[in-house]
């Protein structure tokens, strides 16, 4: 190649290399080079992919190996080491009872699972989801959820759905020393009476049996949260919440519109009697169900179990489970 075609070369390129350039063919256009780019960098990604997920070790000389260990893909965040002291011994079982509410749902898994993660709280988030076609219970769902959260799991959150923490100095570790509210009525954006145990509780699994669960007897929406105090109090146990918190109302963010979603407030029958009494026989040890799927998620890559769940009801106990 002479001096002019060499920077004719040059000059296509618009700077760079000409020693470089001037070994190319006569020929090659700059098109041609663009997409010799292209193909060398596929190849350099495909290679990368299969070399980290082990794929490309069958080439492999005998320097590397049957038994060398695979190179990680760089995608893959690392899960919590479960030796790591930093993420203590517990795990918390994340219940949330659910009906028809997808919307709140997205922004709830991937917030609570980021929230969790970054407080080095060991979780599973357990979405509990009522399919039959009685009325909403949300007291049974939790039973249900506390029943098949598994022996990986050592304490409960009962927790819903459309409200999230705010606040990172909000406890959600081991209530060791009894029931722990984390959505107190100073916190709280709605509920301010001092009885309210609603929203976010966190217990033992040992407390929650002493209790006996929640009572099954409330469908429709309310007052379970108020009888499930009394069963606090009748176990012997004191109900702790926040302290050092200055956020106040502005702790949570409610996720929850009533103009458009309207809650299940109907009270049938002798039910609003009902609903001031504490029951002393039902809790754990009669709630009547069955799995209809265990569904494992990922929601925003975060992880969560969908309990499809069919609760059963005995209308001559509690004819107002139907919406007639």
């Amino acid at each position: 190649m002479g001096p002019a075609r060499r920077r004719a070369a040059f000059r296509l390129r618009g700077g760079g290399s000409p020693q470089i350039l001037g070994l190319l063919p006569g020929k090659f256009s700059i098109f041609q080079l663009f997409f010799a780019a292209l193909l060398l960098g596929f190849v350099s990604l495909l290679w990368l992919q299969l070399s980290c997920s082990g794929e490309a070790a069958g080439g492999a000389g005998a320097g590397a190996g049957a038994g060398a260990p695979r190179q990680p893909c760089p995608p893959q965040p690392p899960a919590p080491p479960a030796d790591d002291p930093a993420w203590g011994p517990h795990r918390l079982a994340l219940l949330v009872p659910f009906r028809e509410r997808f919307e709140e749902l997205l922004a709830f898994v991937p917030y609570m699972h980021r929230f969790l993660s970054k407080k080095r709280i060991r979780h599973r988030i357990f979405v509990l989801n009522q399919v039959d076609h009685y009325r909403f219970n949300r007291a049974s769902l939790i039973n249900v959820g506390f029943l098949e959260s598994g022996n990986d799991t050592d304490y409960i959150a009962m927790h819903d759905v459309d409200l999230l923490p705010l606040n990172e100095q909000l406890d959600y570790g081991f209530p060791e020393a009894g029931p722990f509210h984390v959505a107190s009525p100073e916190l709280h954006p709605l509920y301010h009476y001092k009885t309210y145990v609603g929203g976010i509780l966190l217990l033992t699994k040992q407390h929650y049996e002493m209790c006996n669960g929640m009572s099954n007897r409330f469908w429709g929406w309310g007052r379970e949260d108020d009888e499930f105090y009394r069963r606090i109090k009748g176990a012997g146990l004191q109900v702790r919440r926040p302290s050092g918190i200055t956020t106040g109302y502005e702790t949570f963010q409610h996720l929850h519109d009533p103009a458009w979603r309207k809650r299940d407030q109907k009270r049938i029958a002798a039910q609003k009697q009902e609903q001031f009494k504490v029951d002393r026989d039902g809790g754990l040890n009669n709630v009547r169900y069955r799995i209809e799927s265990r569904t494992a998620l990922s929601v925003a890559g975060a992880p969560c179990t969908v309990l499809n769940i069919l609760l059963d009801c005995d209308t001559s106990e509690t004819p107002w489970c139907t919406f007639g």
